[in-house]
């Protein structure tokens, strides 16, 4: 007499998956949400690549690619590198979730450069390329950019300590991101272009990469400190790099006397200007970046409308001490809007 098989669950789950076509791979799999990448057949898909998971900056443009995805009823499959810098890790990313089918990919770049020939592989499949901070080299690479506009960022801190120096003579040290690093470069050109001064201009004594580190930023800070010690004005590329040079300005008792600024917006650092120890900071809106590029891709899903150029996702000024003829907001609103 035979054996009796008693089909169990996972039979019964393989077989419903072998036979029924119209099932989709998420749901025969472990996973779980819609699987289409926008042709009718369930939610839109969106992938969401950022250079790491645990930058303030980054978690916040998570939360706000979440929840626009589940506003408009799309599905986020987000990604992120190991470290700030990983080109591989988002290479993989890419190519998984192509093999999703994705209908879009955001993505900051962490390899303005390296990252080219994966997103090239992604448009040439049909999917619609955004990215989202930082801009590709070149940045036809991508269908489009949402980004902070850094250049005017730059400007807006470097017209701030123009005006705050009153006539002084400038001492200015300058805390830098990294050589040939798109974001540190427009921020670094506009602080100087708001400042009205060039980049060999005798104003600049001292000039430092910090790779927006805080450690980095105390040390390089200590580097100018010792180069010239009558330095005034500290730019910096952003806010921990910021308190990095507030803590060795501290520690030689010049905290008081020299004018800080930066760029980001983060919480603690928009903490750290109602503090007193930065003076002003650009803010910029990661929350919108992410939001306005979800859109995008549900926008291209549903009607083919591509986004294409660059959307500017804002940027303010953040001061409680105002200078005539520069525009600012309070740290009561940057408060309000900061993110981490």
């Amino acid at each position: 007499m035979p054996r009796t098989i008693r089909p169990t669950p996972s039979l019964i789950r393989a077989a419903a998956c072998l036979g029924i076509a119209a099932l989709t791979l998420t749901a025969c799999g472990s996973g779980s949400g819609s699987d289409s990448a926008g042709d009718g057949s369930g939610s839109v898909k969106v992938g969401l690549i950022t250079k790491t998971d645990t930058n303030p900056f980054f978690v916040k443009m998570k939360e706000g690619a979440e929840k626009a995805a589940k506003d408009s009823g799309a599905q986020l499959i987000s990604s992120a590198g190991k470290f700030d810098g990983d080109n591989a890790g988002q290479v993989t990313a890419i190519e998984n979730m192509i093999a999703a089918g994705v209908k879009g990919i955001l993505i900051t770049p962490s390899d303005s450069k390296a990252i080219v020939p994966a997103l090239e592989k992604a448009r040439a499949k049909g999917i619609l390329v955004i990215a989202l901070d930082s801009p590709t080299d070149p940045e036809s690479a991508v269908d489009a950019l949402f980004a902070t506009d850094n250049l005017r960022a730059g400007e807006m801190i470097g017209a701030y300590a123009k005006a705050s120096m009153k006539g002084k003579t400038a001492k200015i040290a300058t805390l830098d991101l990294a050589p040939g690093v798109a974001v540190g470069v427009q921020r670094h050109n506009g602080f100087l272009k708001g400042f009205g001064i060039g980049e060999k201009d005798p104003a600049i004594v001292c000039s430092q990469d910090t790779g927006g580190d805080q450690a980095k930023g105390q040390t390089a800070m200590e580097n100018c400190l010792q180069k010239a010690p009558d330095i005034n004005v500290v730019y910096t590329i952003n806010e921990p790099a910021a308190l990095g040079a507030y803590t060795a300005l501290k520690a030689k008792g010049r905290e008081r006397d020299v004018l800080i600024v930066s760029v980001d917006g983060g919480c603690t650092g928009t903490q750290a200007v109602k503090d007193g120890k930065i003076a002003a900071t650009s803010q910029q809106y990661p929350l919108k970046m992410a939001a306005e590029g979800v859109g995008a891709v549900v926008k291209y899903a549903k009607d083919d409308k591509q986004a294409t150029g660059y959307t500017d996702t804002g940027v303010s000024l953040i001061t409680d001490k105002a200078q005539a003829g520069v525009a600012s907001k309070d740290t009561a609103y940057g408060l309000d809007n900061c993110w981490g």
